[in-house]
């Protein structure tokens, strides 16, 4: 294993852990950073290295419950068209972030989920393989927030924006935040704690009234659904397009397809059916799960020989 990678310094300690809702949920890991294209011939978005590591991490680490070589999710990111000074600045940031913890075995780093991390990735994997079905049963009802944001807590709103968005939120004017999901009232509420604003906030839950918008305006005034229709009509065709051959081009298309399915709480509006009926976001999320379940046996079998016990990939 010597002279094969770099040793990494763990950063801050678990303490440090950015719970934040952009972060959060990106989980799985998701993350709110903008996607990038890169060359990797999948036709889809490739999302940034702090994204697509924790993609890995998800879906490669956590279920085998073994430690990573750094040599490893270095070797997978390259094949991503990731370059290596940043991919190892996004492992570093991953543990400062509390996700991973480091143990040095003589010039080497091998990884180890931590609670927290294990914790993140498995909030943002039940969010997203929730996506791939038709929500119905909607009972009229809505969860309004009216969020204010003072100048004090002005470095709040992109958090906020990308938490709220992430849940599912929509926002059809300013300071006004609206979900046809009032069971995620416990979600807002933490979300708006963490970034001090329950002094600012104002919520409701029931129908709309007879004054004013109506479901249908609140849906086409709170998503872009025109533009968000045509981006999962793109995806799509990507995806059907995929035809990675075994080994390193399964395994790099599997995580490129499950990065872009993990964004899709932030680009979906998670809309009940009887608001957006035959919505192709459905279409696009089962697709990509589809296409996980079927690779997923080839590609863990192929990280086991990239990750092996002493570090030494095949």
């Amino acid at each position: 294993m010597s002279g094969r990678t770099a040793p990494i310094r763990v950063g801050r300690s678990f303490a440090s852990v950015e719970r934040t809702p952009s972060d959060a949920h990106t989980e799985p890991g998701v993350s709110a950073d903008p996607a990038e294209t890169r060359g990797s011939g999948t036709g889809l978005s490739a999302g940034s290295a702090r994204s697509l590591l924790l993609t890995i991490l998800g879906e490669l680490v956590w279920p085998e419950d073994r430690p990573v070589w750094t040599s490893a999710l270095l070797y997978v990111l390259r094949g991503l068209g990731i370059e290596e000074q940043t991919a190892r600045q996004a492992i570093a940031r991953g543990a400062a972030a509390g996700w991973i913890t480091g143990e040095r075995h003589g010039r080497e780093v091998r990884w180890t989920l931590t609670p927290g991390g294990k914790k993140l990735i498995a909030e943002g994997a039940a969010r997203v393989t929730s996506m791939s079905a038709a929500d119905t049963g909607w009972d009229g009802r809505w969860l309004a927030l009216m969020v204010t944001i003072p100048h004090t807590h002005r470095t709040a709103r992109k958090r906020l924006y990308a938490g709220l968005t992430w849940a599912g939120f929509g926002n059809p004017t300013p300071g006004i935040w609206v979900s046809p999901h009032p069971d995620r009232q416990e979600e807002a509420d933490r979300l708006i704690g963490e970034l001090d604003l329950t002094e600012h906030t104002l919520s409701f839950i029931g129908p709309t009234g007879s004054i004013g918008l109506g479901d249908r305006e609140i849906v086409a005034r709170a998503w872009d659904l025109e533009t968000l229709s045509a981006r999962f009509a793109a995806q799509l065709e990507a995806l059907d397009a995929l035809d990675p051959a075994p080994g390193d081009p399964m395994l790099f298309a599997h995580i490129q397809v499950v990065s872009e399915w993990q964004r899709a709480p932030f680009t979906d509006p998670q809309l009940p059916e009887e608001l957006l009926p035959d919505w192709i976001g459905h279409r696009a999320a089962a697709r990509m799960a589809e296409l996980r379940d079927r690779w997923s046996e080839a590609v863990h079998a192929r990280w086991q020989e990239i990750n092996t016990e002493d570090g030494v990939a095949g």
